[in-house]
């Protein structure tokens, strides 16, 4: 028994919402990557911005203590 063409468009009308759905979780899902992606790629550039000024302050405190054998309040 072949389709008549009513039955044939009502077929093809009813496929496209899956389509459309499965289009937009594609797109949602590449989005959720994307900003993953961006957001390591701050992350990282923030810990390398922060790396570069520890040392300096670790550079100013370094006499900012003496060891226990070089007390004078003895």
């Amino acid at each position: 028994m072949p389709f008549s063409p009513a039955t044939a468009s009502e077929l093809a009308a009813s496929g496209s919402p899956a389509l459309l759905l499965i289009l937009v979780g594609v797109v949602i899902a590449v989005l959720l990557i994307a900003a993953f992606w961006w957001g390591s790629r701050r992350a990282a550039r923030r810990r390398a911005s922060v790396g570069v000024a520890q040392p300096q302050a670790a550079e100013a405190r370094r006499d900012s203590w003496t060891a226990p054998d070089e007390r004078t309040d003895r």
